[in-house]
């Protein structure tokens, strides 16, 4: 009994869930805010063209 309380496996797995799920919330957010920058820059360009 003392043995499955002092696992911490799972608690490690949680951590590395949630790590993984902030920097997929972090990615998410830089690639919407550059693919607009993105986006009218080529506009720019092409209107220039």
């Amino acid at each position: 009994m003392r043995k499955f309380f002092n696992n911490e496996s799972g608690a490690t797995a949680i951590e590395y869930g949630l790590i993984a799920a902030l920097i997929a919330v972090a990615i998410i957010g830089a690639v919407t805010t550059l693919g607009g920058e993105t986006s009218s820059t080529f506009k720019t360009v092409s209107d220039a063209m």
